[in-house]
């Protein structure tokens, strides 16, 4: 046995004006689940305490809570001392137990032809994927579009491309997703990573639907607009000044000893737009011995193609790119972006290593740059932190420059091509970032994604820099004091 203490939300919607956490001591066996101390809870404590169980197995989904502010399976998830356990982010019932039948009332159900029809195996390999779903919600209570507009929610989406994958439907699924706010969804993928059955809604559903949306000519007019610039200029912004590209030689040597060599896959954005922040990792890279190599024939990743479902395109793309690096012998290929970088690494299909440059400079051991009197605070891109999986590299570098007060992960409303086809949504997502920047007390925000750092910008009134040029004053801040002494 071992003592658990656990801080538990409660609310009484009859006598409570807001939920409050209240702690609990209980007595479990090694290993206990979050649901055990809950049934400690309510058997030795407060038999009044409400929260929903069935299977105890992983299976009905009904036990799902936040932990620690992240969804899980009560059932599931190991008890650990000092643990916050909280209702998914829905409307409250009471307690833990949440309101989930306005929801689940939005997912569709299969509308069935009058004969029978056995499925092909092909077909029932192509669905599984879709149909694990237990219908816990936990994607629902993290998806930052259901937060700010109409949009029928992730569950309803997956339901909807596993329908259009069933032969014994007979409605329009694709005409329905559209309707439902399909093109709503920013790509966060944060209800990915909240599933407990690791179903990947955004790649598996949302984007096919779109695919499929597209052979249908439901796709937005700015998306096809990007699209046609695309195949035109092999880029996904206009020309509105030289860029990064062709100020840069093809070969650039550190001003050290070298210590690394690694290509580097510009994107549309550093090249055109944030040209500056891409001058500056140029720098820090070469004072820490890393020679870069870029190859001027690179275009588009095409991610905004992916993203919309305009994919007639793409294999030109990946062919450009991935022989723009081959034909110069290089293995490892290093990202700014997060957009290019998952889409490298999740879409692609490379004979070379792809990296983004927060691990580029991790693995380096870099040299310390001056630590700043400065309160910054991080917004993690949606498609580095949980496209890439890499949350720690940049904060590793960062508080090397600067203190670091952390703000919620939350998407800023910059991708999936909704900052370009739905700005109003855009905006409310930027608009509630600007909200958590400006209760943190950072006096700038640091990213590492160009989109972001554009959007961002928009919705603050604090300045809003790139990891590399934060480094890039940390260095130069330390040769004005040596160069003082």
């Amino acid at each position: 046995m071992k003592t658990i203490i656990a801080k538990v939300s409660r609310f009484d919607p009859g006598r409570d004006e807001a939920p409050h956490l209240h702690d609990y001591t209980v007595e479990v066996y090694e290993g206990a689940r979050v649901l055990h101390v809950l049934h400690a809870i309510h058997d030795t404590i407060d038999p009044s305490i409400s929260y929903r169980y069935c299977c105890g197995s992983g299976q009905c989904g009904s036990c799902a809570v936040r932990v620690d502010g992240e969804p899980v399976l009560a059932c599931m998830e190991e008890a650990r001392d000092g643990m916050t356990v909280q209702p998914l982010d829905l409307p409250v019932v009471r307690d833990l137990t949440t309101d989930l039948a306005p929801t689940l009332r939005s997912v569709p159900f299969l509308a069935p032809r009058g004969d029978a029809i056995v499925l092909p195996c092909e077909v029932v390999e192509e669905i599984k994927p879709l149909r694990s779903c237990i219908e816990c919600l936990a994607c629902v209570s993290v998806c930052p579009a259901m937060k700010v507009t109409s949009f029928t929610g992730p569950t309803a989406m997956r339901q909807e491309m596993r329908l259009t994958l069933d032969p014994r439907d007979t409605r329009d699924r694709i005409e329905e997703a559209v309707a439902a706010g399909l093109f709503t969804c920013t790509s966060c993928q944060a209800c990915w990573k909240a599933c407990p059955k690791e179903i990947a809604i955004p790649g598996k559903a949302i984007e096919r639907l779109r695919a499929y949306a597209s052979t249908r000519g439901f796709t937005l007019p700015r998306h096809r607009e990007v699209a046609a610039l695309i195949r035109e200029t092999g880029r996904s912004v206009t020309r509105t000044a030289p860029g990064f590209l062709e100020e840069v030689p093809i070969d650039n040597p550190p001003k050290i000893r070298e210590r690394g060599v690694v290509g580097f896959f510009v994107g549309c954005m550093y090249n055109l737009r944030l040209p500056a922040a891409a001058r500056d990792a140029m720098e820090v890279l070469s004072r820490n011995g890393i020679r870069v190599v870029i190859p001027p024939t690179q275009v588009c990743c095409g991610s905004p193609l992916i993203r919309t479902g305009q994919t007639e395109f793409l294999a030109t793309l990946k062919e450009r790119n991935i022989d723009a690096f081959v034909t110069r012998g290089i293995s490892r290929v290093m990202t700014m972006c997060a957009g290019c970088g998952t889409t490298l690494k999740n879409d692609y299909s490379t004979p070379f290593e792809v990296l983004d440059i927060n691990e580029v400079l991790t693995e380096h051991d870099i040299e310390p740059p001056a630590h700043l009197f400065l309160r910054v605070t991080y917004h993690d891109p949606c498609h580095l932190l949980r496209g890439q999986g890499i949350r720690n590299q940049p904060r590793a570098l960062i508080t090397q420059v600067a203190d670091l007060v952390e703000i919620p992960a939350i998407c800023c409303g910059s991708g999936g091509g909704v900052k370009s086809g739905n700005p109003d949504e855009a905006a409310a997502l930027g608009s509630r970032r600007g909200e958590a920047i400006a209760a943190s007390g950072a006096e700038a925000v640091i990213s590492s994604c160009p989109f972001c750092e554009f959007h961002i910008s928009g919705h603050t009134d604090r300045p809003v820099e790139n990891i590399a040029s934060l480094l890039l004053k940390g260095y130069r801040t330390a040769d004005e004091r040596k160069g003082g002494r």
